[in-house]
């Protein structure tokens, strides 16, 4: 019995595409082959000797694919509430080609372990993933027993969260603990090449902000080592995170909003607002925080209702803020492609550029996912899956 050597995808050879790196590079023509961008010109040429696809993108946009940075891969929840893991067909489908996988409020029941099987799982099949070294609780869990070893040693880890602050469900951090937690973090991304950064999960308190304010106040961190998430939960969290957001990144959530009458700012519209509130673009992000449990709760803290949410909420909300908000399709894209590729420092990805990542979306004049294309693979063509998770 013989095994198969995987061999590289085909040469791809995308003719007369209006191209968004995300920034408008006009009309042209974009060339992948060895799992990478190799150029984007007018009128290229297939490399002779070998198989090249050509596709005519007609119409279509080519934009890159999308980055998830806040993503229950493995499941999330507890007990009756426990959520499945998440199958390769949801990324696709959502045109996301690269995740950052975390566990969220059970650190207790579910494991690290799971996770990091899960995003390299994610990779052997076709897509790119990292993750969050520990959970909602002080001290974390971790993979060898040290959040700063984690991210230096494990090529998946590259920070450290979601730490919750501000909510009923946190371990209630002081602004020592946030420092402790920080360096530590720090210290490995710097020994390991990632970000390092301490990804916060805001709850509803009043004043979420308040003990990372006392962290950078009281040590020699900058407010960018911490990188909250769950911004547009609610109002008063939303006015805060519009100062944050002049300091350092922060990422809306996706998934939250429910419909007109929710709480929480629907993503589209948080967008648009803080970029009015003068947040530079740079400093925004937005992530689904699918497959996770999305508890409702009442007046006395009882939980009543529960959903979970998908992948492909981001994209809904890139279109609405285009569509409804106002927005160019630049400003909005970088939201979910170069910003956080920057902010979470993986390397090539969220731009079409030379020499980087062959992940990228073809999308029609309504701004439909028609095609995905991850390491130069295609995954989806003409809205139609090319490739399923393992077990699907």
């Amino acid at each position: 019995m013989s095994c198969a050597r995987r061999i590289g995808p085909t040469p791809l050879l995308i003719r007369r595409a209006e191209v968004y790196a995300p920034e408008p590079l006009g009309v042209c023509d974009v060339l992948c082959a060895g799992g990478r961008i190799v150029s984007l010109a007018n009128d290229l040429e297939p490399p002779g000797g070998v198989d090249v696809q050509v596709i005519d993108a007609g119409n279509h946009k080519v934009v890159p694919g999308l980055i998830d940075g806040h993503i229950h891969i493995a499941g999330a929840g507890g007990e009756a509430t426990r959520t499945p893991e998440m199958p390769l067909s949801w990324m696709i489908e959502a045109g996301v080609t690269t995740v950052v996988g975390l566990l969220g409020t059970d650190g207790v029941t579910r494991s690290l372990d799971n996770l990091l099987m899960k995003a390299k799982g994610l990779r052997a099949e076709g897509v790119s993933a990292w993750m969050w070294t520990g959970s909602y609780q002080l001290p974390p869990p971790t993979l060898t027993g040290d959040v700063a070893r984690d991210i230096a040693i494990i090529e998946e880890v590259i920070g450290v969260g979601e730490i919750a602050i501000a909510d009923h469900r946190s371990s209630n951090p002081t602004a020592l603990d946030l420092v402790r937690l920080a360096k530590e973090a720090r210290r490995g991304g710097m020994l390991g090449g990632k970000c390092g950064l301490v990804h916060l999960h805001l709850g509803d308190a009043e004043d979420p902000f308040s003990v990372v304010r006392e962290a950078v106040r009281s040590s020699e961190l900058g407010f960018a080592q911490f990188y909250p998430t769950h911004v547009n939960r609610n109002p008063h969290c939303f006015d805060q995170a519009k100062q944050y957001g002049i300091e350092a990144p922060v990422d809306i959530t996706a998934c939250g909003w429910r419909g007109p009458g929710d709480e929480d700012v629907k993503p589209s519209r948080a967008l648009r607002e803080l970029l009015e509130a003068g947040v530079p673009n740079a400093h925004i992000t937005m992530s689904s925080d699918a497959c996770g449990s999305l508890p409702d709760f009442d007046a006395n803290g009882e939980l009543v209702g529960l959903t979970s949410g998908r992948p492909g909420e981001i994209w809904r909300e890139i279109v609405d803020a285009v569509r409804t908000e106002g927005l160019e399709l630049s400003q909005a894209l970088a939201a979910v492609t170069a910003n956080p590729a920057a902010i979470l420092r993986l390397p090539r990805k969220g731009t079409l550029t030379a020499g980087a990542d062959a992940d990228l979306l073809l999308v029609d004049s309504e701004l439909r996912v028609q095609a995905v294309v991850a390491g130069g693979e295609m995954l989806m063509q003409h809205g139609a899956l090319l490739r399923q998770g393992t077990f699907e």
